[in-house]
């Protein structure tokens, strides 16, 4: 995967969760990481930086917010480029959500399973570049 520096947004509210997420991206080479543990974090936090978010991974059930209603806050107000849900939802609620965010014209680059698959989160990070 190209390394090459991109901003990421981590909006997860299950501390777990968070950390392993932000070891994975560490992982693959990232290090400007931002993580939040809820939308009005994420929404104050947004707002604030001077630059987009080269990318959001935002879990779909978060405490306050729909992940996708997060979404589409973020990119109407143009603080991200692109998204990625994450979610324990089962495959065909995922797909709704995916297909909703075609409709919405909303710049998700698709959705993934929790837990985390390593492959699946470095190919569709690798579809920024492509």
């Amino acid at each position: 995967m190209p390394r090459y520096p991109l901003r990421i947004l981590l909006v997860e509210d299950h501390p777990f969760q968070l950390l392993a997420t932000q070891c994975l991206l560490k992982s693959f080479g990232f290090d400007q990481l931002t993580p939040v543990e809820n939308a009005e974090q994420a929404i104050r936090l947004m707002s604030q930086s001077e630059y987009p978010f080269d990318l959001m991974l935002c879990d779909q059930c978060l405490p306050d917010l729909p992940g996708l209603e997060l979404v589409e806050i973020a990119s109407r107000q143009r603080f991200i480029t692109s998204a990625i849900l994450l979610s324990g939802l089962p495959p065909a609620e995922l797909i709704n959500l995916k297909k909703q965010a075609l409709q919405r014209n909303l710049p998700l680059l698709g959705y993934l399973s929790k837990p985390l698959n390593k492959d699946q989160l470095e190919q569709l990070i690798a579809s920024i570049f492509t």
